[in-house]
C-alpha cells in the first residue's frame, strides 16, 4: 500500500496551516510554493478537504484557506480518507467473497490486524501531535 501523492500533498498542507497557528488564513498559492505543491492540484486538494469538513475557504482580498479545527482536532487518517477514500491494504479484508480461499486464507488475518493497527495509528496522530514532536508550539 502507497499513500497517493495527492493525499501527501494534502497532509502537507494541513501541517503547513497547524504552524500558522489557529484562525491563520494563507493563500494557496502560498501553500503551493513553500509546499512544493503544484498549484492546480493544490486547488483540488483543498477542495476535497474542505468538503471533508477539514478546511475553511473563502475568496476575495482577505480570502484564504484556514483550518476548520484545532490541529488537536485534525488526524492523518482524516486527511488521507478525505483524499483517497478508506485505507485498504486488500480486498479480502473487507469482503472476503473476493478471495478463492474465503476465510480459509492463512493469510488474511494478518492483513486485518494490519490495517487495523495502520488505521488506528493515522487515527490518533494529530497534526497538534505532529507539531510538538517537532518542537512547535500548538495553538488553540
Amino acid at each position: 500500500m502507497q499513500i497517493t501523492r495527492q493525499a501527501d500533498y494534502a497532509m502537507r498542507a494541513v501541517l503547513y496551516l497547524a504552524e500558522l497557528g489557529a484562525d491563520r488564513k494563507a493563500a494557496t498559492s502560498r501553500i503551493a510554493q513553500e509546499e512544493h505543491i503544484p498549484p492546480s492540484f493544490l486547488a483540488k486538494i483543498v477542495s476535497q478537504l474542505s468538503v471533508a469538513g477539514l478546511l475553511h475557504t473563502s475568496r476575495g482580498a482577505r480570502g484564504g484557506v484556514s483550518l476548520a479545527r484545532s490541529p488537536e482536532n485534525i488526524s492523518l487518517l482524516e486527511v488521507i480518507e478525505a483524499i483517497d477514500g478508506p485505507i485498504l491494504l486488500n480486498e479480502c479484508v473487507v469482503d472476503t467473497a473476493l478471495c478463492v480461499l474465503g476465510e480459509n486464507c492463512p493469510i488474511r488475518p494478518v492483513f486485518c490486524d494490519a490495517q487495523t493497527q495502520l488505521v488506528e495509528q493515522l487515527e490518533r496522530t494529530s497534526f497538534g501531535e505532529i507539531l510538538r514532536s517537532n518542537g512547535k508550539a500548538v495553538s488553540a
